[in-house]
């Protein structure tokens, strides 16, 4: 994965000016448009379109105080039909306008080239299993919210802490498949992880894809499939977070398995009364790389 990357930075360089085919570029490396985008943002710490934004606008800008060609012509250059489009664009990332950067020089925001570079890490073990799983559903009650990278996202907590207790113990008795007991899901996230795109998250339960779902309750139908399943244990929320960034950091790029769309299922075993500490199953949907 870590030579996939590197290749696909090398790419993006030569196709600046281009739409980003991402996946074409995919197929070429041997994997999903999916599973490159996500460990890309992962690895990286920035969406891939985003990415390829800065440094389309990082060229461009050196084309622009150099003087190569009029604005307009650098616009059509990099894929923009008028100097106001290629403005937007360049303001964006650079907080001043092309005209401005060519008469003073700057300010400028640079984009530099990535690398990914494997760091040996990995002394200790991840307490992993694959798990074939037939289809099953997931009920409960969903709700669309913003993409928040850092801290606790406030409109889960809101949803959740909205349900009375009773609501909780209803639940917990309707569940009558893996991942058991109650259920933190996201699904339908930006494979980019742009933070602030929406996504469906749902606090409930599984259960077979039989099972008859009360009216009141959201349902998310999830296909046959393989998981990878991350036991963690210790300080919650931070062991849990630990192990959610070491599966792309560690995990993905050392095993022959890559995520394919699908929701991301957290289950809370046990916990401490004040949820200090918990011990917690991490579901990914996978298949073979």
């Amino acid at each position: 994965m870590i030579s996939a990357l590197n290749h696909l930075v090398d790419l993006v360089e030569e196709h600046l000016a281009e739409e980003l085919d991402v996946h074409g570029l995919a197929q070429e490396l041997g994997t999903t448009g999916y599973h490159l985008r996500r460990m890309f943002s992962s690895l990286a710490g920035i969406p891939l379109s985003e990415y390829v934004r800065r440094r389309r606008m990082t060229v461009a800008a050196a084309e622009v105080v150099r003087r190569e060609g009029d604005l307009l012509s650098i616009a059509v250059r990099y894929g923009y039909g008028s100097t106001e489009a290629f403005g937007r664009a360049f303001r964006a990332v650079h907080g001043t306008g092309p005209g401005d950067a060519r008469r003073d020089g700057g300010p400028l925001r640079t984009q530099p080239q990535l690398r990914f570079r494997l760091t040996v890490e990995g002394s200790v073990p991840m307490d992993t299993r694959i798990v074939d799983r037939p289809a099953f559903r997931l009920i409960g009650h969903a709700v669309r919210v913003p993409l928040i990278h850092h801290g606790i996202n406030p409109h889960i907590e809101r949803h959740v802490s909205a349900l009375p207790e009773e609501e909780h113990l209803r639940l917990k008795t309707l569940s009558d498949t893996e991942p058991g007991g109650l259920l933190q899901v996201c699904d339908d996230v930006d494979p980019d992880g742009t933070e602030g795109t929406r996504l469906t998250y749902l606090h409930g339960v599984a259960v077979s894809d039989t099972t008859p779902t009360p009216e009141d309750l959201d349902a998310l139908d999830v296909p046959a499939g393989r998981w990878v399943v991350f036991r963690t244990s210790g300080p919650h929320p931070q062991t849990l977070q630990e192990t959610w960034a070491a599966t792309a950091t560690e995990w993905f790029p050392s095993n022959p398995w890559r995520l394919r769309p699908g929701p991301s299922i957290v289950a809370v075993l046990e916990h401490a009364d004040d949820f200090s500490t918990a011990t917690c199953d991490l579901w990914f949907p996978v298949e073979p790389a």
